[in-house]
């Protein structure tokens, strides 16, 4: 298939640019994959990976800007190149113009200043944020590929100097209301919630929000903070910074399944917490020390929303439209089917929410082929290649190499919808909608056709494709929220408030 690259020496661009960039090139007709990156090491290995390795890129150094395109045509790849000034301007609309370059420059402009947000190349990011943190500022680093040595070293100074570093890997925190990577538009209230995983947060926070509540922080702590490398240093910091502030008066856990040294540290730290503690463990099926006397301990994200609630305020229950047992609907949408539709495929955008469908479908003995497999054995073959019931993590790095995150372009996600489509055997599509800051500002409109034209086939072959979606957003997020589940219930989606009421419904449609 045609391609080609543009290399532009000395033009250096952050990460959360470049996805925009990348965004708007994808968008265009005819392009079949894109990558906008940095010419670091680490990501000339990722285009070598998608075929494009020569002696100019690998020239190419960390400053210089890489530009790479794969199109049906060679003319559509010498057009996209050609644009490609127009393209990096119209991404820098509205932005506001800077000659900033560095940290100190930065300080001298803004003296007052506590919070250095770190987005640059992951061999980069640990010299920046340690130049950071010798300044006083608390980190919060959105790069990822940082060593596990360097997020150590770097945890251990922090801690040192009463200093937080949200991250490596951090996709989400709101501090004082203010949302920091991909967060909602969530009031401000007495919850205060720690977690690794950013659309954990995410949808933690909405529906806090939904519910009528507020937040006071959230904590984002980077995706290798609870193993027993890190040992939990950003998340022991962070419940001691909600504990000491005066508005928080209940503190939420959402995570993984930490290490088991770590996992018994945090056990231990909640024994000594003087406020009520919700710890929402996902993936961990056996009983914790103290749980239900020094801590409350949830397996979704849904139920910790629920237990939040009631430890701040014992008199109130919340309560939910939760048609997910909904016998009819789940007759309605099992009719239909052809003999041989018996599978799910998931597509998500959140890896939390990959990591907790398969939670919820495993309790029911389904099991569940991922590339982020609860269990080694059901680990995917391949990741682009799905086998019986599978749920993809589209956020992975495999997915990600000189691509956007799919929560800020659908492209892929697109691509996999159409792609699982051509599967005689599947009968439930589900899928995740995470809107919010730097998200895509039209996610829905981003695969619908693929969903319409998913259905379609079905229909084509005698068929019938249950799709199912949870949307995660507030009434103030700047995509409305109305707007985008409307999309969906009028091409014939069920929509659900949660990931885990999504997953609930799909695992009525499987037995």
């Amino acid at each position: 298939m045609p391609s080609g690259f543009v290399i532009r020496k000395n033009q250096y661009y952050d990460s959360v640019f470049l996805m925009s960039v990348n965004k708007h090139l994808s968008d265009e007709k005819g392009i079949q994959q894109t990558a906008v990156l940095m010419g670091s090491d680490g990501n000339k290995k990722l285009l070598a990976e998608i075929g494009f390795e020569n002696a100019q890129i690998s020239s190419a150094q960390a400053n210089d800007l890489v530009v790479a395109v794969v199109a049906d045509t060679d003319s559509i790849v010498k057009d996209v190149l050609g644009k490609l000034d127009s393209f990096l301007q119209g991404a820098g609309e509205g932005v506001a113009v800077s000659d900033i370059r560095t940290l100190q420059e930065g300080l001298l402009t803004k003296p007052n200043a506590n919070l250095a947000v770190i987005s640059v190349p992951g061999e980069y990011a640990a010299r920046e944020a340690q130049g950071a943190l010798e300044k006083g500022l608390h980190v919060f680093l959105f790069s990822d590929n940082v060593s596990l040595d360097d997020e150590l070293k770097l945890k251990k100074y922090a801690h040192e100097k009463g200093l937080l570093v949200m991250g490596p890997d951090c996709g989400t925190s709101i501090i004082h209301g203010v949302g920091i990577g991909f967060a909602n538009s969530v009031r401000r209230g007495s919850i205060g919630v720690v977690g690794p995983s950013g659309t954990g947060l995410q949808e933690f926070t909405v529906q806090i929000h939904n519910a009528g509540q507020g937040i006071s922080h959230a904590l984002g702590t980077g995706s290798h903070d609870l193993s027993d490398k890190i040992e939990g240093l950003t998340t022991f910091s962070a419940l001691e910074t909600l504990e000491e502030d005066p508005q928080t008066k209940v503190i939420a856990l959402i995570c993984k399944p930490p290490g088991s040294k770590t996992l018994k540290k945090l056990v231990e730290r909640f024994k000594t917490s003087t406020k009520p503690v919700v710890a929402c463990f996902l993936g961990i099926d056996k009983t914790l020390e103290g749980e239900g006397k020094i801590f409350q301990r949830t397996e979704t994200i849904d139920e910790a929303v629920k237990c939040t609630i009631h430890a701040l305020n014992p008199e109130e229950n919340l309560s939910r439209n939760d048609f997910s047992k909904d016998k009819k609907l789940i007759t309605q949408e099992k009719l239909g089917r052809a003999p041989q539709q018996k599978y799910l495929r998931g597509i998500f955008a959140g890896g939390t929410f990959c990591y907790q469908s398969q939670q919820i479908l495993k309790a029911a003995g389904i099991s569940i082929y991922s590339n982020a497999p609860l269990e080694k054995k059901l680990q995917l073959n391949h990741p682009s290649h799905s086998q019986e019931n599978t749920i993809v993590d589209m956020g992975d790095d495999y997915f990600m190499q000189g691509r956007p995150h799919p929560m800020i372009n659908g492209l892929e996600r697109k691509k996999r919808i159409l792609q699982e489509s051509e599967d005689l055997e599947m009968s439930v599509l589900l899928l995740d909608f995470i809107l919010g800051y730097n998200s895509s500002m039209d996610p829905v409109g981003e695969v619908l056709d693929a969903i319409l034209e998913a259905k379609e086939q079905a229909r084509g072959r005698d068929g019938y494709l249950s799709v199912v979606a949870s949307m995660c957003g507030t009434e103030d997020d700047l995509q409305d929220v109305r707007i985008q589940t409307q999309m969906l219930k009028d091409a014939g989606v069920i929509v659900f408030n949660s990931n885990a009421q999504a997953t609930y419904f799909c695992r009525e449609l499987l037995l």
